[in-house]
């Protein structure tokens, strides 16, 4: 399976110039690539101009390049960080309102797309659909990134206890909106199996489903929870 960062066919911004449909110019392009590498390709994510309106939209597809999955970033980042990042991306996206996961021969996976990973309640609703394995394509700023991007795919992968693969692009000085890079991927156990740096770098991490059921047979959390005090409930349209 091959991952690649958010809006990796355009700079990251507010600008609509980049936004194409879906199919398009660039899924044209992606389900090629994973013809031609008889791979899964989670095509980071692209502007996907859909019924007059922007979405921040991630699209999966499978060793034939057939079109598997489409997830449309759900929460919107809007920060005001005094010496760091002001951003609003609800300025130009519309946010989406569904969960989306998809099969492989090896596990059942689950999508997001960057400041998602912030919110837990998503990937527990992930975890009650059966998925062993997170993918949240990412574009973190160098202020957030260097405070939270290893700590949340970390506290994804243990509270939940299944693997948590985030990847971001490169680090580029010249972009008005710098990213983080160090993508990776952290186990059920929380750990960090593989990273990379900030340069441009491919990062090569195994899933092994066994080893999610082990950690979730040695402190099984999903029975634990108090469902009499507490509940999340699935509201979303699939």
């Amino acid at each position: 399976m091959v991952i690649l960062p958010e809006f990796c066919n355009s700079p990251n911004g507010n600008d609509a110039f980049y936004a194409e449909s879906i199919p398009g110019d660039s899924t044209a392009v992606y389900s090629q690539a994973a013809q031609d590498n008889k791979v899964f390709l989670v095509a980071g994510s692209i502007p996907e101009r859909k019924d007059g309106k922007l979405y921040n939209t991630s699209t999966v597809f499978n060793p034939e390049g057939s079109l598997i999955a489409k997830f449309s970033k759900v929460f919107h980042i809007d920060v005001d960080i005094p010496g760091g990042i002001t951003f609003q991306e609800s300025k130009t996206i519309t946010a989406g309102d569904n969960l989306v996961t998809f099969d492989t021969p090896y596990c059942k996976v689950g999508l997001g797309v960057c400041y998602d990973i912030r919110f837990p309640e998503l990937a527990k609703l992930y975890v009650d659909r059966g998925c062993q394995l997170l993918i949240f394509p990412t574009f973190f700023s160098v202020t957030t990134g260097s405070a939270h991007f290893e700590l949340l795919t970390r506290a994804r992968a243990a509270d939940n206890q299944l693997y948590v693969a985030t990847v971001s692009p490169a680090r580029d000085e010249t972009t008005s909106v710098v990213a983080w890079g160090y993508s990776c991927v952290a186990d059920p156990w929380g750990e960090v199996i593989a990273k990379a740096g900030h340069e441009e770098a491919i990062v090569y991490g195994d899933i092994d489903p066994d080893f999610v059921k082990k950690i979730r047979s040695q402190m099984p959390l999903t029975k634990q929870r108090r469902a009499d005090m507490y509940t999340v409930m699935d509201l979303s349209n699939n």
